[in-house]
């Protein structure tokens, strides 16, 4: 069992704010939300933060592009991540901006320690800046574009920069990140990443460039009002501003170091090499975990605005429903991997598992026993080696759960759950209440019991994935509000047999086309 109110804090990237959130957002975000809500149904005691980083040349130029100030900009962009959050149903316990009175205060501090640690130093930046990755490349990192540009490795065009920085003794790590990783192996997640971050930092680090002058939206440089912090050091602070720092106490010795950092597979090398040295560097202990997920393509198509192909989730959400669509990106994907989303694939896992599997068992036991055994939990008799091997199943489903969530391995963890589902269906099928309700109805009540349970258990577990949806079913199994967490799994929280049932309704509707009004083919 987990440790009761052991605490454990999760954390999104924050998002950029110079465009409206897309499908990438959404994913990033629900994974660290279904997490987030398993863990709490498991007895700990979560902290689940997202939010955005506002700083940055982007940004500045805009706000500029729209007339007006970066502030005000940033004030209405960053409430569409908000709007986000609640249109998906995210439980995060906090939203950070980096705009914002306390994170301005944590970076300062932040910066004061390296210096006092001799790891910052004034020299002159002279390379390739590219300000869409708002990164520097070396010459032999960049590719031939069109008429012969060159280019960042990304695709983004850059620039040659010269102006004095500050600069972070990143040359300085290499050595102590290679033994951090092989002193913690689950730090980098999955294993492609990890043989990545491994492999570039095998290949030297160069000191990093950690200040601007040439533009002002970012958090000045203590003691040098001329620099503003470059927007990486300034956006991965955010983590630790967070959870109080530089308090010392209270809760950031409670959360940090952080349990697991999202992120999305392009910002990994951030993540999982200049953040542990900026931490190490300043004494502080880097977080535990960073996983870095893939990418979404549309229908076998690379997303981008030019072919005008992003995924807008607010409009998943209006054309299949919320958690559906919540469904559908924790189960198509083995997590970490790139996905494809298509139309086809969302009706097949609604329609197919949800609607029909889940959905269905459901809807056909509560139905049956809604008629048979006076709308309430029935009497239970004898169980059969076939009823103890389904209750086994479904009681045991949590010890095999659990240690997937914990590896983020979330097309597993349903999977898993769905060999229940799929038992149950097969076990309703093989009884066939139907014919026992005439020559054994005895046999047919505990045939009942048995699949209210399986299903009990499914739906609890279902919870951080589908809440809406799970909280229905066990509404329909008149479960109180306080045996719905891990703790009521098993047979410990079993049905009671006599509890009034409420009269059942569907949950997880079939998806039926829309008629279109086809024009004559000609």
């Amino acid at each position: 069992m987990s440790g009761q109110t052991t605490p454990y804090y999760i954390t999104t990237p924050i998002y950029y704010v110079n465009d409206k959130p897309h499908i990438g957002h959404a994913y990033t975000t629900l994974a660290c939300d279904v997490l987030a809500r398993f863990k709490r149904l498991d007895g700990f005691d979560v902290k689940f933060l997202t939010g955005t980083d506002e700083h940055g040349q982007k940004v500045e130029k805009s706000a500029a592009a729209k007339g007006i100030d970066p502030q005000t900009f940033t004030d209405q962009v960053s409430q569409n991540f908000r709007d986000l959050a609640t249109a998906m149903n995210f439980s995060n316990d906090d939203f950070i901006r980096t705009t914002e009175d306390r994170h301005k205060a944590a970076c300062q501090a932040l910066w004061k320690r390296l210096v006092e640690k001799d790891m910052i130093y004034l020299d002159a930046y002279k390379g390739w800046y590219a300000v869409r990755d708002e990164a520097f490349y070396a010459e032999d990192e960049l590719v031939d574009g069109p008429d012969g540009q060159k280019m960042a490795p990304t695709g983004a065009p850059v620039e040659w920069v010269e102006e004095p920085s500050y600069f972070f003794r990143l040359s300085a790590w290499g050595d102590k990140l290679m033994q951090f990783y092989q002193d913690n192996p689950d730090f980098i997640a999955p294993e492609s990443r990890r043989n990545e971050v491994m492999s570039f930092v095998r290949g030297g680090l160069q000191d990093l460039s950690i200040s601007r002058t040439t533009f002002k939206w970012g958090v000045p440089v203590p003691g040098d009002d001329a620099h503003i912090m470059y927007v990486w050091l300034d956006a991965l602070t955010n983590y630790i501003t967070a959870v109080g720092w530089p308090e010392e106490g209270g809760e950031f010795d409670k959360f940090w170091p952080a349990d697991l950092h999202m992120v999305g597979k392009d910002i990994l090398r951030f993540h999982a090499v200049f953040w542990p040295a900026f931490l190490m560097a300043a004494g502080i202990t880097p977080p535990k975990r960073v996983f870095a997920h893939g990418w979404w393509t549309n229908e076998g198509k690379k997303i981008s605005k030019s072919v005008g192909n992003v995924i807008d989730p607010l409009e998943l959400i209006e054309t299949y429903g919320l958690d559906q669509v919540r469904y559908f990106l924790m189960r198509e994907v083995p997590f970490g991997n790139d996905g494809d989303f298509s139309h086809r694939a969302m009706v097949g896992r609604m329609n197919g598992e949800l609607a029909n599997d889940l959905g269905n068992l459901s809807q056909r036991v509560l139905s049956m026993t809604a008629k048979n055994c006076k709308g309430e939990v029935p009497e239970v008799g004898a169980f059969t080696p076939e009823d103890r091997e389904l209750l086994d199943a479904a009681y045991g489903l949590l010890g095999k759960v659990r240690p997937l969530m914990d590896r983020q391995a979330f097309h597993e963890a349903l999977e898993t759950i769905w060999v229940v589902v799929r038992a149950a269906n097969a076990y309703v099928d093989r009884q066939a209440p139907w014919v026992l309700r005439k020559s054994d109805p005895a046999r047919m009540a505990t045939v009942l019991y048995v699949l209210m349970e399986a299903v009990r258990n499914v739906a609890i577990l279902m919870q951080p994935v589908v809440p809406e949806s799970a909280a229905k079913m066990l509404d329909q199994l008149s479960i109180p509000d306080d045996a719905r967490t891990f703790a009521a799994l098993g047979e410990g929280g079993a049905l009671t047999a006599g509890t009034p049932i409420p009269k059942p309704q569907g949950v997880f509707p079939r998806y039926v086309e829309p008629e279109t009004n086809e024009e004559t083919k000609g």
